[in-house]
């Protein structure tokens, strides 16, 4: 290879080189100017910080004090049998602390084939798709979901389910996110409304409705 070739490569290494000389410096060394910005992507904001003068007010203080009668976001929640599903304590309640109507049961089933029927399934025996699709890869890492028509959990409390909706267990996450306390009550309805399917006896079921099961 000529020599001239290798002159003229390193020549270009060497100026290569000068761009990201440049980013360094302007990356590490301190600066009395802000950075150039093209887009300012609300970095650089009109407002008053904490502790500095304000002198839009007479008393030149930024931080105001609250209007009287304002309470923080989410400490108006008090019932705590309705908010928490306790009664006191860490105590669940025991019933559905709101009446259950046949509304609240619809709106509890439409919510629950959105959010735990692909664990669940929409029987709420534990064998929802996710769940047949976890068996079928067999890696050995899934947890089965908890049947909610077994005995244990017939045997809960309502707040427990309710408590579980806004916290999760075990592997099963929080839905408190997407579930208001109001849906949260509903669903733990509808799925008082399954296990009643699982374990009713005739005696259960209106003597009107008796005839369609051939009773």
């Amino acid at each position: 290879m000529p020599r001239w070739i290798i002159y003229v490569l390193l020549l270009l290494v060497a100026v290569s080189l000068v761009p990201m000389g440049l980013m360094y410096r302007a990356n590490h060394q301190p600066k009395n100017q802000p950075r150039l910005q093209v887009v300012y992507d609300m970095d650089q904001q009109s407002y008053y910080k904490a502790q500095t003068e304000n002198t839009f007010f007479p008393d030149g203080v930024t931080m105001r004090k609250p209007p009287a009668g304002t309470v923080a976001r989410g400490l108006l929640n008090e019932d705590d049998a309705y908010f928490r599903g306790i009664a006191r304590d860490t105590i669940f309640v025991q019933e559905i602390p709101v009446q259950v109507t046949k509304p609240m049961l619809e709106r509890g089933r439409e919510r629950f084939n959105i959010y735990c029927a692909p664990c669940h399934g929409q029987s709420g025996n534990g064998n929802g798709m996710t769940h047949v699709r976890a068996q079928a890869l067999a890696e050995g890492t899934w947890t089965p979901p908890t049947d909610l028509t077994s005995q244990t959990v017939v045997e809960r409390p309502s707040g427990h389910i309710y408590n579980t909706i806004s916290k999760g267990i075990r592997t099963m996450p929080s839905y408190g996110a997407q579930l208001n306390p109001q849906d949260r009550w509903a669903v733990t309805a509808y799925v008082r409304a399954l296990q009643l399917s699982r374990n009713a006896t005739i005696a259960d079921v209106p003597v009107e409705s008796r005839a369609a099961l051939g009773q």
